[in-house]
C-alpha cells in the first residue's frame, strides 16, 4: 500500500525548475525522512502534496487521490509546514477550534491534542506570545487534530529544546508504529539517524536516493575496516592500499571477513578487526556534495 505517490512531479517558476521529474512512494508504518540541501525542492514538493502548489507536470496523490479531492482532508492528512503561519491574536484553543470546525472534528479533540503536545496549561494564551518551540508544538497539535493516517512534518524539531526533540522523535516513531504514514523533512542528520526508517533524498529538484537508512549509509565510501596489530607493518604488506595510521590500518573495499582471512593466511596476530561505519551525516554530505546550491 502506498500513502503518498509522486509520479514525474515537476514544478517550474519561470525559467527556474524547483522540482524535476520526481517520482517516489511513501509507505505506511514507517518514518520516511525527506532530505536534501537548501534549494533541493523539499518544501515545494510538500506543498504540491498538500495541493498548495500546482505541479507544472506530473501527479501526486495521497491515499490514491489528489489532496484537493479529499472530503474533510484533515481527517486523512495532517501537516506542519510553517508553525508561525497563524493568527497571533487568537488563543491556542481558539485556533484549534476554528480548524476543527472547518473539518467537522469534535471540539473535544482540541483538548486531547493540546494535552498530547504539552500545551494544556497555556491553551488560553495568545499565540503571538508563544516561543518558537511552543509554536512548533501547536503546529503539531493542528496536524494531529483530525487523527489522520498520513502526517507531513517540515523541520518539526525547529525551536525545540532537547526534551522537546526527544518528545517529537518518540511521537513520530509511535505514530509509525500504529501503522500511520510519517513523512518528515529535516536538516538534522543526527535526528534522522535516530528517527527515520527510510530516506528519500533529493538534490536540485531531482531524486538522489530512495532507500532504507542502513542501505543509504552503506553506499558511502567512508566506511572502512580498522585493523590493530603488534605486527602492523607486516599486516600492511598483506593488504595493498591500506592506509597506515599511527596505531592502526584503515582498509576500504573489503569486509572484515576478507581482511581477517588474508591476515590469518600469513599467520599474523591482530588485536582488533572491526567495521567502522560512516554516520548518516557523513554519508549524506558525500552523496549530496554535487547538489549543493552553495558550498564553502
Amino acid at each position: 500500500m502506498t500513502a503518498i505517490r509522486a509520479i514525474g512531479l515537476t514544478k517550474e517558476y519561470g525559467a527556474a525548475t524547483a522540482v524535476s521529474g520526481l517520482s517516489f512512494d511513501v509507505r505506511p508504518g514507517l518514518v520516511t525522512g525527506f532530505l536534501g540541501p537548501n534549494g533541493a525542492g523539499k518544501s515545494t514538493t510538500m506543498r504540491m502534496v498538500l495541493g498548495l502548489d500546482r505541479p507544472t507536470s506530473g501527479t501526486v496523490t495521497v491515499g490514491g487521490v489528489p489532496y484537493a479531492e479529499l472530503r474533510h482532508p484533515l481527517r486523512r492528512v495532517g501537516a506542519l509546514l510553517d508553525a508561525k503561519a497563524v493568527h497571533g491574536g487568537r488563543s491556542a484553543r481558539n485556533h484549534l477550534l476554528t480548524i476543527a470546525q472547518s473539518n467537522a472534528i469534535p471540539a473535544s479533540r482540541v483538548e486531547e491534542v493540546l494535552e498530547t503536545v504539552g500545551l494544556g496549561a497555556v491553551a488560553g494564551r495568545r499565540i503571538g506570545r508563544f516561543s518558537l518551540g511552543m509554536s512548533q508544538r501547536l503546529g503539531i497539535a493542528a496536524a494531529l487534530l483530525g487523527d489522520p493516517e498520513i502526517l507531513l512534518f517540515d523541520e518539526p524539531v525547529n525551536g525545540l529544546d532537547p526534551d522537546g526533540i526527544l518528545w517529537i522523535r518518540t511521537l513520530m516513531r509511535g505514530l509509525a508504529a500504529e501503522g500511520r504514514t510519517v513523512f518528515v523533512s529535516s536538516h538534522l542528520m543526527s535526528e534522522m539517524a535516530q528517527t527515520a526508517d527510510h530516506l528519500i533524498v533529493v538534490g536540485r529538484g531531482e531524486l538522489i536516493a530512495d532507500t532504507g537508512v542502513e542501505e543509504f549509509i552503506g553506499r558511502s565510501s567512508q566506511g572502512y575496516v580498522r585493523v590493530r596489530s603488534p605486527y602492523l607493518a607486516e599486516v600492511a604488506e598483506v593488504l595493498p592500499g591500506a592506509e597506515v595510521h599511527e596505531d592502526h590500518l584503515r582498509v576500504t573495499g573489503r569486509t572484515p571477513l576478507e581482511v581477517g582471512t588474508l591476515v590469518a593466511a600469513r599467520g599474523l596476530a591482530v588485536e582488533e578487526l572491526s567495521l567502522v561505519r560512516p554516520t548518516l551525516e557523513a554519508a549524506y554530505m558525500e552523496l549530496t556534495r554535487d547538489s549543493l546550491e552553495y558550498s564553502s
